[in-house]
């Protein structure tokens, strides 16, 4: 499995922040583009990344670990 780069970023932007607003305002993103990248990459990982509730965002079991392994494979 090939994943994007930039998806990978999108989602590191989102667990960084915390809501899709800001994530996608530092990326330069509109707030749907993001969420249909997120979707994108939860799609091709078959998993869900983030719980989504009224006051944002929260990585899931699964999304601290790709996120973790992306910060990882930044340095």
């Amino acid at each position: 499995m090939v994943l994007e780069l930039r998806l990978i970023r999108h989602a590191l932007a989102l667990g960084h922040l915390g809501n899709f607003g800001r994530a996608a305002e530092s990326l330069g993103l509109t707030q749907p583009s993001l969420t249909r990248s997120i979707a994108v990459l939860e799609k091709s990982l078959g998993v869900k990344l983030f719980d989504r509730n009224h006051r944002g965002v929260a990585p899931t079991a699964f999304g601290k670990t790709v996120t973790a392994a992306a910060m990882i494979a930044r340095r």
